[in-house]
């Protein structure tokens, strides 16, 4: 799952371990988000999307699975 969450992150000049305490996780769980490494709970990503004001599909771009299933 591909994600804008650090474009948006930077677009509002907060920094990773700012928004890890705001979102109650890590810092090295921002910058895993950012990079692709790993992918949130459903409820992290509920949390994030919040406090972005934002919905979910606008931070979060699911790929769907490979090999057209």
């Amino acid at each position: 799952m591909k994600n804008r969450l650090g474009e948006i992150r930077k677009e509002r000049g907060i920094k990773q371990d700012e928004l890890a305490e705001i979102l109650e996780v890590s810092r090295q769980t921002i910058s895993s988000l950012e990079n692709g490494k790993y992918n949130p709970s459903i409820l992290l990503a509920f949390k994030i999307a919040r406090y972005f004001n934002m919905s979910i599909e606008e931070i979060f771009i699911y790929e769907g699975e490979e090999n057209g299933k």
